[in-house]
């Protein structure tokens, strides 16, 4: 608990200050027609700030506010897909994951309402992110239910081609993504990741590349798999090491060197068979969800306002 308080006493002079009344309340988007006030983007600030940990200061917050208003416009369209599909999250389900997060983060039961308003976080728009995550969850099931169950075969040929990638040196490996137009706080960002061992929070919530769902985490990469900028970069770096930004193409990449590996001193862990099809599960989900996240942001109709 003292570590909450510690960070709303934080967040109390860095979030943007107090309330948006009426007046003053803008509109920051409009997603299918639907609005994303001044307001809805300050509570979801605030939330951020409070839920990642991640400071608010003169290197993080141009990138703080960029990724707020995407998730907001994600949140909306999750909802609206949702609605189409039919898929909705009773009261019970959110009194349910409210109390998982609480939960989670060893927060004392009830106590999350009045940390929320501390910081300065509505209880309607929490909750109404949790709302669009649980509903984005059950579409992108119904969507992979639609398309078969793994197969034997499939699982058996992945587990064979698993053991038989042993015998390649590699690296495990986390990256940040981000596009040579986003790039303006890029050198900052390093200077963060450089001072605060949360690489994979902050891939998560910056990172453009499709890996940011899983913290940047690329798993093993084998030597030669990777162009020729990054891999040069790796062989340079220990273990723990954060790596200067490396342009490659459009954009520029911050790597994460985790572990290596070289078959000829290290002894392989061989994955089994339960290992591979969760696995294999997971990698179907997240692909499923981002290409239809990408698919259903193209088709939307969305205003950006000044």
């Amino acid at each position: 608990m003292k570590k909450w308080l510690a960070c709303l006493m934080i967040l109390s002079g860095l979030c943007f200050a107090g309330r948006t009344d009426a007046a003053t309340m803008k509109i920051v988007a409009l997603v299918n027609g639907e609005i994303i006030s001044s307001e809805d983007i300050q509570n979801r600030v605030n939330a951020f700030l409070l839920t990642t940990q991640i400071p608010y200061n003169e290197q993080t917050k141009g990138m703080i506010a960029q990724r707020v208003l995407n998730l907001a416009i994600d949140e909306k369209i999750k909802l609206q897909e949702a609605a189409k599909n039919g898929i909705e999250i009773s009261q019970e389900e959110l009194n349910d994951q409210w109390r998982t997060f609480e939960k989670n983060r060893k927060i004392p039961m009830g106590q999350l309402k009045k940390i929320l308003k501390e910081a300065g976080v509505s209880e309607k728009t929490f909750a109404e992110q949790m709302k669009a995550d649980l509903a984005w969850v059950r579409v992108v099931r119904k969507k992979s239910y639609a398309e078969g169950t793994l197969t034997q075969k499939e699982i058996e040929q992945a587990l064979e081609e698993a053991r038989k990638d042993l015998t390649t040196p590699k690296f495990m490996v986390s990256e940040i993504y981000i596009k040579k137009s986003n790039a303006r706080n890029l050198n900052d960002l390093v200077s963060n990741l450089r001072s605060d061992p949360r690489f994979e929070l902050y891939a998560m919530q910056f990172s453009e590349s499709a890996s940011a769902a899983n913290g940047g985490n690329l798993g093993w990469v084998n030597a030669g798999k990777l162009p020729s900028a990054l891999e040069t970069a790796l062989k340079r770096m220990k273990p723990g090491d954060v790596s200067e930004p490396i342009q490659v193409g459009d954009g520029f990449y911050v790597l994460k060197l985790q572990r290596t590996f070289d078959p000829a001193k290290d002894k392989p862990e061989i994955p089994d068979e339960k290992a591979i099809s969760l696995f294999l599960e997971n990698q179907k989900m997240e692909t499923l969800s981002k290409k239809l996240m990408q698919d259903l942001r193209q088709r939307a109709v969305i205003e950006i306002r000044g």
